[in-house]
């Protein structure tokens, strides 16, 4: 049996006043979605634990089959893994964003969506400059870095996401807790390095807002995490242009699928994607499907880049997947954003997500309804352990339990 993920990043939202009180999900035109979701199961999942944030780490790892109070230990560890960081006992991980600010304000979490291209020479200059036998600096994707510090017993502090508080004064965001003031002297200092640098020099000069700040957070060490195969008994592969789900793919010893034109942004090759995803499952039980569009369309509040998004997902990816499984004797796949992001908020929220279940051997009554928040809720189907839906994924809807 082939099994296929869907995860439409961040893209539960709220009613908008711009869209008639209606959501992304609610105005988008998703033939596919809207179909699949009639003819299958449609609920809502909790896939944020009470008490943790709902990151694309910890939300991530629900929609992957696993409880995030059991080995998780932050972020940065993930993403680090994709980037070939592995953390030792005693070793800590920080995300180190590029980010925008002026006069105080943090005004763009992620520089202008600089590209990989500039942000790599923006990385290696802080290397030079602030880099020690404890403290690295290692370029990721877009405006994603990490830190790498040899020394936890240093660092026990605790850190905001700069998307939470874009347009905010950052000193009221400073980390705290022991060695919290390392983070900072390496924040101020990076502000001298990046304020001239040549990268920032141009991108003032096409009017774009410069890189001339980094941001630390979600540290952690090296988590421990049971690989996918041996809890499951399935091969797994992931496509994302995100390092973070990467990072968690490798620590689960999936297949890393890399799709060019991948970008985790507006831009990015859906059709690759779905190309990409169907020749894996010849090899693979599993792929995990994951597009960042839609939460970055809800960090920066823009509802029609989150419509264009979902479109495009419904037509490139969606569409020949479902068609190509069809064809297939047996076969099981779920649609989930792994958290909401709306876009009249710009950050994460905890609430349960909309997904579909379907598959070829379901039994249950189908939905009939569309694929959106409202209908979601409306079928009194609720799961409240995110990995949950994984478990049905792997042993059946009327099997688990």
């Amino acid at each position: 049996m082939k099994r296929i993920v869907i995860v439409p990043d961040g893209v539960g939202d709220w009613p908008l006043k711009e869209l008639g009180g209606k959501t992304p999900l609610d105005v988008a035109q998703k033939p596919n979605l809207d179909e699949l979701s009639r003819n299958s199961i449609l609920g809502t999942l909790k896939t944020c634990p009470d008490g943790m944030y709902p990151g694309s780490d910890v939300c991530g790892l629900s929609l992957m089959g696993y409880d995030p109070k059991v080995g998780y230990t932050g972020r940065a560890p993930l993403e680090a893994a994709n980037i070939g960081i592995v953390l030792k006992a005693g070793e800590l991980a920080f995300r180190c964003n590029l980010v925008n600010e002026e006069n105080g304000i943090l005004t763009d979490y992620s520089a202008g969506h600089i590209s990989t291209e500039e942000a790599d020479l923006l990385i290696q200059e802080l290397q030079r400059k602030l880099g020690t036998n404890l403290i690295s600096f290692h370029t990721g994707k877009m405006y994603r870095h990490i830190m790498w510090h040899k020394r936890s017993s240093d660092l026990e502090v605790q850190t905001d996401q700069p998307h939470d508080f874009q347009g905010s004064p950052y000193a009221e965001h400073w980390p705290k807790g022991k060695g919290a003031q390392i983070l900072v002297e390496l924040t101020e200092k990076s502000k001298k390095i990046l304020f001239d640098h040549p990268v920032n020099r141009e991108r003032v000069i096409e009017g774009k807002k410069p890189a001339n700040m980094i941001w630390f957070w979600g540290g952690g060490g090296a988590p421990k995490l049971e690989p996918f195969e041996k809890k499951y008994g399935l091969r797994g592969g992931v496509i994302s242009a995100v390092d973070l789900l990467n990072g968690l793919g490798r620590y689960l010893e999936w297949e890393i699928i890399s799709v060019p034109g991948a970008t985790g942004y507006f831009d990015t090759d859906y059709a690759a994607k779905g190309r990409y995803a169907i020749e894996a499952l010849t090899r693979l039980d599993l792929v995990f499907i994951h597009v960042e569009a839609t939460d970055e369309a809800g960090h920066v509040g823009n509802y029609k880049e989150k419509v264009r998004a979902i479109e495009n997902l419904d037509r490139h990816i969606v569409e020949p997947i479902v068609a190509h499984l069809k064809k297939l004797p047996t076969w099981r796949l779920f649609v989930a954003p792994d958290h909401y992001t709306p876009t009249v908020k710009k950050t994460h929220v905890a609430e349960p997500v909309p997904f579909i279940f379907a598959g070829s051997d379901l039994s249950c009554s189908r939905s009939e309804r569309p694929y959106t928040e409202a209908d979601s809720k409306a079928t009194g189907i609720a799961l409240d352990r995110g990995y949950e839906l994984m478990l049905r994924l792997v042993k059946g809807w009327a099997h688990y339990g």
